[in-house]
């Protein structure tokens, strides 16, 4: 991972960017876990414009550390999944305002051209660039069964293009998809092993209300194996030693706001859950 000589912290943005899984190039009804709003702070919409959502995030931080610089991170939805100058008018507006020192950009594999990555290596010359692919799952079975609308080839093309440019990757993985066994998932940690991927952000699976996958829950429960803290303890810790050490876990659990969260419902915040996965990792 890339060091600052400073603080930093990631302001979330939303671009206004819509995704080929939902506008119809690969399919209408997006990701059957998927509602974008689950992950969006409430500054972070995309009728406020780019330069307006990063002064209020930066407000926000800086009236606690004055000292703080930013990076601007192009979250909902899919980042690269636009025309060129768009794309392009979009970070350079995030990377004008004040005390951002670079961009992270989340997208999903199979929206990454070439001519965009020659665009961003350039760009990563003069500040920090990094990508983070969507990935989810590596088993095209599972792929299929979320409505993803890539395969784990694409997933793996795509990070090896980004690598060769000199950016850093990142990864995201659901832990506790539908119909994949625990050593399926730990298999996950092999794949990613041998992929040149600088970070990785783990999550459990969570049902969320209004989408595809919640009304499968709601009408097949069976289905699904919902982690128990404990579970997923476990699981993250023999995850982690499967995993190739120089790989940063950026995030082991995410935390769906209540009110959208179907289930498991742990009643724990993210730091009590780290504390407890800290605790057990020492253990």
């Amino acid at each position: 991972m890339h060091a600052f000589p400073f603080k930093v912290q990631k302001i979330s943005l939303n671009a206004g960017f819509t995704c080929p899984n939902r506008d119809g190039s690969k399919g209408t009804g997006g990701c059957t876990y998927c509602n974008n709003r689950t992950f969006n702070p409430d500054y972070c919409r995309a009728e406020k414009s780019i330069t307006a959502q990063m002064d209020e995030g930066i407000r926000f931080f800086s009236r606690k550390y004055p000292e703080m610089k930013y990076l601007a991170y192009f979250q909902a939805y899919t980042n690269t999944y636009g025309e060129m100058d768009e794309l392009r008018r979009k970070y350079e507006e995030a990377l004008a305002c004040r005390d951002v020192v670079g961009v992270v950009i989340g997208t999903r594999p199979d929206c990454m051209p070439d001519e965009l990555l020659d665009y961003l290596a350039g760009l990563a010359r003069e500040t920090y660039v990094m990508i983070e692919y969507g990935l989810e799952s590596t088993l095209d079975r599972t792929l299929q069964r979320i409505n993803r609308g890539h395969t784990h080839a694409e997933s793996e093309d795509a990070i090896r293009r980004t690598h060769a440019r000199g950016l850093p990757v990142g990864a995201h993985l659901i832990l506790g998809l539908p119909g994949e066994s625990r050593d399926e998932m730990l298999r996950h940690a092999d794949v990613l092993s041998a992929l040149p991927i600088t970070s990785l952000k783990l999550h459990q699976l969570q049902i969320i209300r209004h989408t595809a996958m919640g009304r499968e829950y709601e009408a097949h429960p069976e289905r699904f194996h919902l982690f128990t803290v404990d579970e997923y303890i476990d699981l993250v810790v023999a995850f982690r030693r499967r995993l190739r050490s120089d790989i940063v876990i950026e995030r082991y659990v995410s935390q769906a706001p209540k009110e959208w969260l179907l289930a498991p419902d742990w009643g724990l915040k993210n730091y009590q859950f780290e504390a407890k996965l800290r605790k057990r990792m020492n253990g």
